[in-house]
């Protein structure tokens, strides 16, 4: 079992940049896929991407190409969420999530360990 604990959220003007991260405690953090989520005011939680153990691979909701980018550092069992160019409607929860294996998922459902998310403000 992991434990996971975000930081790093707050506000931020739009275009503006910031990095979220998370922290891994318990099992061995280089078991496990990390992934990010986010969850806006009443919506359901969405993919942001995700990292494979080593940290050479990653995958990413379309959308957010080229302005998300995650790494991790294993050494510190910690994973990375750096957000650039940051738009209002990237307001939301972010959440860390951590699965066992080495698939690549972008469902919410096949993660059991979470953190209890970092919340990202962006004003206009």
């Amino acid at each position: 079992q992991v434990e996971l604990v975000e930081s790093g959220g707050g506000p931020v003007q739009a275009g503006g940049s910031l990095r979220v991260s998370c922290t891994a405690s318990g099992d061995t953090f280089t078991d496990y896929i990390m992934a990010w989520f986010s969850q806006s005011p009443g919506g359901e939680r969405q993919f942001v991407g995700v990292i494979n153990r080593p940290g050479d691979s990653t995958r990413y909701e379309d959308s957010l190409k080229g302005r998300f980018t995650i790494s991790r550092d294993n050494t510190k069992n910690t994973v990375y969420l750096q957000m650039n160019n940051l738009k209002p409607e990237d307001t939301a929860v972010y959440y860390c999530a951590a699965r066992y294996g080495t698939v690549l998922s972008a469902v919410p459902s096949n993660y059991p360990y979470w953190g209890q998310g970092t919340q990202v403000s962006v004003s206009s």
